[in-house]
């Protein structure tokens, strides 16, 4: 089962092989260009990731999809504040402000 990797460029590579002396620069060649090249090319690599890998990457997944605000709420906020009845209880904002404090420290 083929799982994607997100977050990196696929255009360039992010090291150079081992053994180049290129200095991080890849050189243009064709598969033909040496007979190692051309068997590497027709074995393949494989790679296998662990259940904990694709949970990781299923909840990453998940994550990208939710919004980052819920718009319900923010909804049912402004037709209060619109409406006059949303009530600020200052006391309580205060205690929540204390104990994000007590927090920090």
């Amino acid at each position: 089962m083929p799982s994607k990797i997100s977050g990196l460029p696929t255009s360039e590579p992010l090291a150079p092989p081992k053994g180049s002396n290129t200095g991080g620069v890849a050189a243009d060649r064709t598969p033909t260009d040496s007979p190692a090249a051309s068997s590497t090319a027709q074995t393949g690599d494989h790679v296998t990731l662990t259940t904990s890998a694709r949970s990781l990457q299923k909840l990453s997944d998940a994550i990208a999809q939710t919004p980052v605000v819920n718009a319900a709420k923010v909804s049912s906020i402004k037709e209060a504040v619109n409406s006059g009845s949303y009530s600020i209880d200052a006391s309580r904002i205060a205690g929540k402000m204390l104990q994000a404090e007590r927090g920090l420290k």
